[in-house]
This record gives structure tokens, sequence and C-alpha cells, in this order.
């Protein structure tokens, strides 16, 4: 009898899911202006948005496109330590690395000298959140091959980063999981591996 429950509770939780995906769909679909344009599912073969978005105020001027120019790689000031859910942002300390001698006459270098001195860390403003219900994980997206640029956009070209493309949302996802044959089933980001 137990096994029946269970059956029926996963059938019942299958078919929960489906509705509710097949929902979000819909309402990303209706009129303009009830979904916000980062919710909308973009066409079926749209490259990622371009759209820009507010630029978030750091605490410090920070330029992609200068540091990539030294051939800097993502991993080199983003980690991802265990479990892998977040890519890390560079301690003041590895800045500071080069930034010693490097363009310390600078306004925004005095000020990264500042917090390293004080050993504080740069209160750096997200540009990508994903929300809190949603188990999202780094590592897994890295080992299937993806590239940074494929969330995040060419960073190499960005005086200033803002949020390139609607990654964080659930239609950019399932959008993304579908071209990629990727698992599109609530339990895959809803479930908390």
């Amino acid at each position: 009898m137990r096994a029946v429950a269970k059956k029926q509770f996963l059938r019942e939780k299958h078919l929960l899911c489906t509705v509710l995906l097949s929902a979000s769909f819909v309402v990303a679909s209706g009129p303009p202006g009830i979904v916000a344009a980062a919710q909308e599912p973009p066409a079926k073969d749209a490259a990622p948005s371009t759209a820009k978005t507010p630029v978030a105020d750091q605490p410090i001027l920070f330029s992609h496109k200068l540091h990539l120019s030294f051939d800097l790689k993502c991993l080199g000031c983003h980690p991802n330590p265990e479990p892998g859910d977040r890519m890390t942002l560079p301690a003041v300390g590895q800045c500071m690395e080069c930034h010693r001698t490097i363009a310390k006459e600078r306004p925004a270098i005095q000020k990264l000298a500042e917090f390293a001195r004080d050993d504080k860390r740069i209160p750096w403003v997200r540009i990508y959140i994903v929300a809190g219900w949603v188990f999202w994980n780094h590592r897994s997206h890295l080992e299937a091959g993806m590239k940074c640029e494929m969330c995040h956009g060419d960073v190499s070209k960005a005086e200033i980063l803002t949020a390139a493309t609607n990654v964080t949302t659930m239609a950019g996802c399932v959008v993304c999981h579908r071209k990629k044959n990727a698992s599109t089933g609530c339990e895959y980001c809803h479930s908390g591996k």
C-alpha cells in the first residue's frame, strides 16, 4: 500500500510541476506590461538578451575589458570553491598583488588600497542573483561544457558590467536547457539536490 501511495504522490508532484511550468509560460507570453521584460521568454532560437540593465553602484570602478586584455582568465579571479554553487569574487589581497605597483596613483586603486590596509572585503554588488528557492550550481554547468560568456555575455567588451542575459529567470534557464537538451524537470532546479 505504501508503494502505491508513493507512486500516487510522485504522479501528482509531476502533474503539479507540469501545470506550474506551463502556467509560467502562459503568463510570460501574456500581454505586455504584465510580466517584466527580463521574465519574457525569448524567441525559440533567440540569442541572449542584450538589453541594458541598470548599472549597479559598485564601490570601485572596475573594467573587465581592461583586465581581460591582459589575458586573465575568469577562474583566476572567480574561483569555484566547494560545494560549487557560486563563483566567488577575488579577495582584495589578490587585486593588490598587481596594484601595489600598477596604476597606484588612480583614485580607484587608492580606494582598493584602503580596503586592503583596513583588511576589509570589497562590498561588490552582485549583478546576477539566483532566487533562494532555486537550486543552482555553477560547477555542474562548467562540467557540462558551458562557458562563462554563454550566461554572462562577452564581458571582455564591458567597461562596466551589467546583466547581459536573462540567465537568472526561469524562462532563460528553460530556453537554454531545451537548446542544450538538458532536463527541464522541476526537480532539477527546485529540489535542492
